[in-house]
Order: structure tokens, then sequence, then C-alpha cells
């Protein structure tokens, strides 16, 4: 494997680990969206454009930038007094081992199936934006203006919260 596959690995293993740990709500869905980052670009580095894309328009452009939103405009941004970490953290600790263990013997054991030669993709990323441009233009303005909408809606319903505990 490359360097720049390490470097991308690091890079992202560090915005989760910092989404994790960080204190400060905001801080950590910034590190969110630095792992988000990560991930685009190792997808990138894997020759996998579309998916990268994807990845940098919806989670990066999207998810990430709607959780910071909703994050300031609900006031959850202070640390509780009583410290983040739950009392059952070690339960927490032994289910995440777990699972963790059943993935990596889940990925070892597919490793042995996997084809030699990769498989060539019939339909390329510019199959993809035509058709999306094409055939399928009306969903994809319905599904903008539906999200779009439900933006502005939770704008004014937090407003109107806001003005209400004042």
């Amino acid at each position: 494997m490359s360097p720049v596959f390490y470097v991308l690995a690091v890079f992202t293993v560090a915005g989760g680990l910092a989404a994790v740990l960080l204190k400060n709500t905001v801080h950590c869905a910034l590190a969110l969206t630095v792992a988000f980052a990560g991930l685009a670009l190792l997808f990138l580095n894997l020759d996998a454009q579309f998916v990268g894309f994807a990845q940098i328009l919806i989670y990066i452009g999207a998810v990430a930038i709607l959780v910071v939103f909703a994050i300031l405009l609900t006031r959850g941004t202070e640390t509780p007094p009583t410290g983040v970490f739950s009392h059952s953290w070690f339960v927490g600790l032994v289910i995440a081992a777990g699972v963790f263990s059943v993935l990596g013997w889940a990925v070892l054991q597919s490793a042995r199936n996997l084809p030699q030669e990769p498989a060539v993709p019939s339909v390329t990323v510019h199959d993809i934006g035509v058709a999306l441009l094409g055939r399928y233009v009306l969903p994809l303005e319905i599904v903008a203006l539906l999200l779009t909408s439900a933006t502005i809606g939770a704008v004014i319903v937090a407003m109107h919260e806001k003005g209400r505990a004042q």
C-alpha cells in the first residue's frame, strides 16, 4: 500500500478519535467533519470517484453542516457539570471490543474470497451524472426542494423557541 493511504488513514482515525474524545460539542462536530473528509479522500485514493464525491457532497456538505447548525441552534454547546463520561463506560468498552473483534474476524475471513483481478465498473461517474441531470432531474429537484424547506422550517422553529425562552 502507498504511504498516502497510511497518511489518510491516520488523518481519518485522528478525526474520529477527536470526535469521540473532545468535550466541546462544536469541536466534536468539526472533528467529525475531518473524519468525513478523510474517508472521502480514502475513497478518492482508491479510485472510487463517485463514492468519494458523494461523501464530500452529502456528509461534509450537508450532514456535518446540519449537525453544527443543530448544535448551535439548540444551545447544546455547554459541557455538563457532572462530566461527559457515563458511569457504565466499561460496559460500552466491552461491547465495542466485541463488535470490533467480530468485524475483524469477518474481514479476515472474507479476504481469501476476494477476486485476484479487480472488476472494472460498467457504469462511470459521467453516466451517473447524465442520468441525474437527464432522466432523474425531476426527482433530484424534488429532493432538493424538500431538504431546503426542511432546513428553513428547522431554522424558523428554532427562532421561535429562542424568542419564547428570552
